[in-house]
């Protein structure tokens, strides 16, 4: 690992870490000690400590209130003076928990003094002081531009990629994904989903929020990633246009095993863009659309199959995709008045893909080609999301109430078309499956500032029914269990309510919240199935969160953290029906698949200086009934079954340091370091499909990690420069390993027509080193797989903002 750290470190770059520091608005009411009153014409102002200098100031209004608005975090001295009145000044601590500070009724007595001040300094640091979430912009990350949202997060500090193209946080792939603060079925509820499939051009900035509030949903134990889209609000009419190109499996990392079609090669990418804004007087209006074309060798995986009575196949999974995904979000906002606005958006996405496989599958010398399973899959997922949100804004700055009713309707219509050539016959099958998947969320949210701090309490109520129906058509001599087919329905209902507690003065932090949570979860299914009946679950349960933060200045900070949180099974986890895409490895979830709940520790240090920054943190995870897909076989059948069941105890404790440096006006760089040993306790469960089977697993415990490098350069003449180097360690995966994986990307950009236009170059997998193998040891069987699918994209675009 050192000489990857070195190298990386010598060949460098990097990605810049975006995170501004919140600017707070301070308000306030002074009176008459006599008459209680409000005192008009006050004079208001905000000084530094050690300068004395004027920061801001205002006077009062008839009724006696003020507002000091776009006020740094610091330590200041407030003075309040009016003719006739002694004057009053008074410490006010101003951190970055809040946006807003209430700072009280300030009483003023007749008679004039003078007393003495205090203050305080600012700084923009590159990591957020306020260490509950990291900030990254996405225009910064040259070398993913005109990608999808799923290749730009990879590059991210502190994210990673599973094998299964997952986004991870220190190692857990449980991340629920948000879009604009709320969850939405494009990428997934309570999970994620769909990244790939979101054009990065379409993003403004990703948040990164390890140890979530009481104010979001308890769902995902390894934390939240906020994507926000791009939204203007300057007046008149404003927006961007780009366009990028690309090609991608630029040449053939591994031939194909023989006898099928060939893999795709040089295949081709489009993403044209277009965001308009319009705003004028109180009407803002905005419209946001992309469209994503790409062709892709998805997957190209070779897999080695050995069996305890000495059998072995070698099979080949090769998966040509064709995809294209057109995306728009558009609304208004109005400003009724100014204390009321309305806005009323829409989010729609279509996805079409087609994947054309090749499974051949061999003997041990490739002498006898045991079958070929070819499948075509024909899949349109459509997304409806309609938000419509009321906020009233007091009078007192930064009191506010948010009403907000959303709903989507996602509908996944897919068509899989098999030939199965086996040496006696060729069968044709087929099947096809529709689900409907629709969501209503109702949230009242209200937060009320405090003179240090803020109370923030609320509700939320989901309602979310999935019916699902699958056809299996089978031919002659069919694989598929068409038994296992018929009707599903997924129902989940959340009443929820919440309180969070933030504090803050010159030297402590606190953060107090808990969340209560009713899920109640039915799933009916068709009562022909040959395995699953109807189930479901309910609980009632408190997820609570605590940081505690003390500041020995402004440029260090000591935090400790705790949060309990849930990973329940999503829809697609319990589905009954088997899945194809495999011929001999058979995918099929398990309705008896119960939430997975888990305690978070970690203790964090952050340390800035003028040029840079470090965090480091200490974490411990305990999950309970710890999900997994387990892979097993049933007497009398050498085909594999992947089965999602609650495994019992596991445990992931790390340490994680992101350190940033401006090494020069000239050159940028920020390092992540993340090691974690993972721990999966022995467990012995009970799979039911196809047959009652019992499955027994041993303690598995490994030391992983990942390093991760962005290094950015800024050359003569306006260009940037990147370079991004990953390294992950080799890692658990259920009943077996990942190896280790690297890569490079690179990536150069040029703003040109005065700033208004901006051109960019880059390529990933540079060295072309990037490849999944893994290693699968099962109870009769074991495998090892080496997946070489594209890695390689090189992409050329153009933007212009007007």
């Amino acid at each position: 690992m050192k000489s990857i750290i070195l190298f990386g470190i010598y060949l460098a770059f990097a990605i810049k870490l975006y995170s501004q520091e919140k600017k707070v608005t301070l308000s306030g009411n002074v009176i008459d000690a006599v008459t209680q009153t409000g005192l008009a014409f006050a004079n208001i102002t905000l000084k530094t400590e050690e300068e004395s200098r004027f920061v801001t100031g205002t006077i009062t209004k008839e009724d006696g209130t003020f507002t000091l608005s776009d006020v740094a975090s610091g330590n200041y001295i407030l003075e309040i003076s009016l003719i006739g009145y002694e004057s009053k000044t008074q410490n006010e601590a101003v951190g970055q928990l809040s946006e807003f500070l209430d700072l009280g009724t300030v009483t003023l007595i007749p008679d004039t003094r003078q007393l003495e001040e205090v203050t305080v300094t600012d700084r923009q640091d590159a990591i957020s002081m306020q260490m509950d979430r990291k900030v990254f912009k996405v225009t910064d990350n040259i070398t993913q531009a005109g990608g999808s949202l799923l290749e730009a997060m990879r590059n991210l500090p502190g994210i990673t990629m599973g094998d299964d193209g997952k986004v991870q946080l220190r190692g857990s792939d449980k991340v629920v994904v948000l879009i604009d603060g709320k969850q939405t079925a494009l990428t997934g509820f309570g999970g994620q989903s769909g990244l790939d499939n979101i054009p990065a051009s379409a993003v403004e900035r990703i948040e990164v929020i390890n140890n979530p509030s009481a104010k979001f949903d308890a769902n995902g134990n390894a934390g939240i990633v906020n994507i926000i889209y791009k939204k203007e609000k300057q007046e008149g009419l404003n927006g961007k246009v780009g366009l990028s190109t690309g090609l991608g499996a630029l040449w053939i990392k591994k031939e194909n095993l023989p006898g099928i079609r060939p893999q795709y090669t040089n295949t081709p990418k489009i993403n044209p863009s277009l965001s308009l804004n319009y705003r004028k007087k109180n009407i803002n209006v905005f419209l946001q659309g992309d469209n994503l074309y790409t062709h892709t060798l998805n997957k190209n995986e070779f897999v080695d199959r050995v069996y305890d009575n000495g059998d072995m196949v070698r099979q080949q999974t090769k998966r040509n995709r064709n995809t294209n995904v057109v995306t728009g979000k558009g609304g208004l906002d109005w400003y009724i008045n100014r204390n009321n606005t309305l806005t009323v958006s829409g989010l729609f996405s279509s996805e079409k893909i087609i994947d054309r496989g090749d499974e051949p599958f061999f003997n041990g010398d490739l002498s006898e080609q045991l079958r070929l399973w070819q499948f075509l899959e024909d899949e349109l997922k459509t997304t409806v999301t309609v938000f419509t949100t009321w906020q009233h804004r007091f009078k007192q700055p930064g009191r506010l109430l948010n009403v907000g009713l959303n709903y989507t309707f996602h509908r996944e219509d897919e068509k899989y078309f098999f030939t199965n050539t086996m040496p006696s016959f060729t069968g044709q099958d087929a099947f096809k499956l529709i689900s409907d998947e629709h969501v209503t969320d109702f949230t009242l949210d209200y937060v009320q500032p405090l003179r240090s701090g803020r109370i923030e309490v609320g509700l939320k109520f989901r309602r979310r029914d999935i019916p699902t129906d699958m056809t299996f058509l089978p031919g002659l001599n069919s694989p598929l269990d068409s038994t296992a087919g018929g009707w599903a329905d997924y129902r989940e209902t959340i009443p929820a309510l919440y309180g969070n507690y933030i504090f803050e003065n010159r030297y402590f932090e606190i953060e107090a919240g808990l969340r209560m949570e009713y899920v109640r979860v039915q799933y009916n299914v068709n009562p022909y199935h040959p395995t699953y009946r109807s189930d479901g679950y309910d609980y009632m349960r408190p997820f609570p969160n605590l940081r505690l933060g003390y500041k020995f200045n402004q440029r260090n900070k000591l935090s400790v953290f705790y949060n309990r949180r849930v990973d329940r099974p999503n829809e697609v986890d319990i589905r009954i029906f088997p899945k194809y895409d495999d011929a001999e490895i058979i995918k099929v979830g398990n309705p008896g698949l119960r939430p997975q709940f888990t305690d978070s520790y970690e203790l964090g240090y952050n340390r800035s200086w003028n040029s840079g920054s470090v965090y480091s943190a200490v974490y411990h995870k305990s999950m309970d009934a710890t999900i997994t897909r387990i892979a097993s076989t049933v007497p009398g059948s050498n085909l594999i079954y992947n089965i999602f069941q609650n495994a019992g105890r596991s445990y992931n404790t790390g340490v994680e340091l992101v350190f940033s440096q401006d090494a020069a006006k000239w050159a940028t760089f920020n390092l992540n370091l993340n090691g974690y040993r993972n721990v999966i306790n022995a467990f012995t469960v009970v799979n039911k499909y196809p047959v009652e089977n019992v499955f027994t697993a041993d303690r598995q415990d490994m030391l992983s990690g990942n390093v991760k490098l962005n290094t950015m350069f800024h050359l003569p003449r306006q260009f940037d420069l990147q370079f991004t180097a990953i390294y992950l360690a080799p890692d658990i995966v259920p009943q077996g390993k990942i190896y280790a994986r690297f890569s490079i990307d690179g990536g150069l950009k040029k703003p040109i027509q005065q700033g208004k236009g901006e051109i960019f170059l880059n390529a990933t997998d540079i060295a072309n080193t990037l490849r999944i193998k893994r290693e699968v040891k099962g109870a009769g069987f074991n495998y090892l797989s080496r997946d070489y699918y594209e890695t390689q994209v090189v992409r050329v675009g153009y933007s212009y903002k007007f």
